[in-house]
């Protein structure tokens, strides 16, 4: 009686079988073509084509490594750079070296500091990857943003370099300089000039031989460092004014908000939970943002330390350090942009748009009681 529900369903499955391997079979075409065509070439032709194909591979197998594998990423990196104790502000007399001369030392910035060491992790601890050929080259024409491979490690990159961008800025248009009264300060222009360079630029560009994108960043991280060596010989100016860390804290609010409201979009636009093919790159650009705000905002406690005691901003500065450190640990191995109402698919987005903006109100409130 139930031989003719068994056959059914063994034809319904051998037909599916079927026609997997025609699919299988389209798919492999022209890979089997390509090889019956190289097995009747001449040596000579076989060793060029090997030999492409090879470093074709090694390329791939190089891209995956660099993609896959984050080289010392520590979401508690500003502990081990910044000393957050003491009252004495950046560009301060610190103290004094007896030599030949007296010569007065000063407070280094910290701000400048991690800035740097955020430039060293993005290309010299890790390959940057936005100008990489194959990054470029994506998946047979298909950007890697629009795939579910490869595309993590270099939004959070970008995300950093986001806050790279702005933090160079602010440091030349205010921190930097007394503000209307001095001149800019050359190494600090020419770090904002290396930061803004194109994030995806390789040795040829649509206008002919360029410099690649690491190579310049490289140069930024040197003139930062330069302006601190400056800073602490006493050379250099930073103004740690009430109104500069009002402005700045303005400044990294708006960056911030900026990115939460892509998230809303991108929220919006799709609810596909796992199978969003642009949610990640979304994610894990603010988690770079965070990344790095981080690292600056802890070093912005170093710099104006005297305007935090001043104002007694301590426990809000420590309370909003507290949010950082805890949105930094959201971590997904696979990125959900669910409906928010879903029962099986989270919103890692909503998450990750939540942490935000309880980082940006604990910015406005700081800012309100700067402005008192």
């Amino acid at each position: 009686m139930l031989d003719p529900i068994v056959s059914f369903f063994t034809r319904v499955f051998q037909a599916i079988g079927r026609g997997i391997g025609v699919v299988i079979g389209v798919l492999l075409m022209p890979f089997i073509w390509a090889g019956r065509w190289y097995a009747k070439r001449g040596w000579i032709l076989r060793s060029v084509v090997g030999l492409i194909l090879a470093g074709i591979v090694i390329l791939y197998a190089y891209f995956f490594y660099v993609t896959q594998f984050w080289t010392n990423f520590d979401p508690d990196y500003p502990s081990q750079i910044v000393q957050t104790g003491g009252t004495t502000a950046a560009g301060e007399p610190v103290g004094t070296t007896t030599g030949q001369q007296a010569a007065q030392s000063c407070k280094p910035s910290a701000i400048t500091i991690v800035a740097a060491d955020l430039v060293d992790f993005n290309v010299n601890q890790n390959a940057w990857i936005s100008s990489m050929l194959v990054s470029k080259a994506g998946l047979f024409g298909i950007d890697w943003r629009y795939t579910p491979f490869f595309d993590n490690k270099a939004a959070f990159q970008l995300g950093i370099n986001q806050v790279l961008r702005r933090t160079t800025t602010e440091l030349v248009d205010t921190l930097g300089r007394v503000r209307g009264t001095s001149q800019i300060d050359q190494n600090l222009q020419d770090a904002r000039t290396a930061m803004a360079w194109s994030e995806t630029a390789w040795y040829i560009g649509w206008r002919g031989p360029t410099r690649p994108s690491p190579s310049v960043f490289r140069e930024g991280r040197e003139k930062l460092l330069a302006f601190n060596a400056s800073l602490e010989s006493c050379q250099a100016t930073f103004d740690a004014r009430a109104d500069n860390l009002m402005q700045f804290l303005d400044r990294i609010a708006g960056d911030i908000g900026s990115t939460s409201d892509i998230l809303r979009q991108r929220i919006e636009q799709s609810d596909a939970g796992w199978f969003d093919l642009r949610a990640d790159d979304r994610f894990w650009f603010a988690y770079g943002q965070l990344y790095a705000y981080h690292g600056i905002l802890t070093a912005a406690r170093s710099d104006f330390a005297a305007v935090i005691a001043e104002r007694n901003l301590t426990a809000l500065w420590t309370r909003m350090e507290q949010q950082l450190r805890r949105s930094l640990d959201v971590q997904p191995w696979i990125i959900s942009n669910g409906n928010e109402s879903s029962a099986f698919f989270p919103s890692h987005l909503a998450t990750m748009g939540f942490n935000l903006l309880q980082v940006r109100s604990n910015l406005v409130e700081l800012r309100q009681v700067l402005d008192r």
